[in-house]
């Protein structure tokens, strides 16, 4: 099983990134699939989530309106569209895979996103 995130960078306030995580090893489309970011000093948090059924989301108050996650069953893709970036934006950003209802759930290895003021 692989999560692997590309897209992290530095940017300037107010930019945009585009962050990808490509999954491998079990039935995305059965998963549904988040972004967690932690900061240095702070506990990860659900930045946003996208459904397998349906494609519902969900969005951190911080972000709504900003942030625009998605995912592409074909690839075994998930997206996080970050636009207006400042700088309590950055930390490291991680992809997550879960299904609860047989308790399984995948990590990936985290990309940084700095955005410099």
């Amino acid at each position: 099983v692989q999560l692997v995130e590309s897209g992290g960078g530095l940017v300037q306030s107010g930019g945009s990134l585009r962050l990808s995580c490509v999954a491998s090893g079990f039935t995305f489309s059965n998963y549904a699939m988040s972004w967690y970011r932690q900061a240095p000093g702070k506990e990860r948090e659900l930045v946003a989530a996208i459904f397998r059924v349906g494609g519902s989301t969900h969005y951190a108050d911080s972000v709504k309106g900003r942030f625009t996650i998605s995912r592409d069953n074909a690839k075994n893709a998930v997206y996080l569209q970050m636009n207006s970036l400042k700088p309590e934006d950055t930390a490291v950003y991680y992809c997550h895979a879960d299904r609860p209802l047989i308790g399984s759930s995948y990590w990936g290895q985290g990309t940084q996103v700095t955005v410099s003021s």
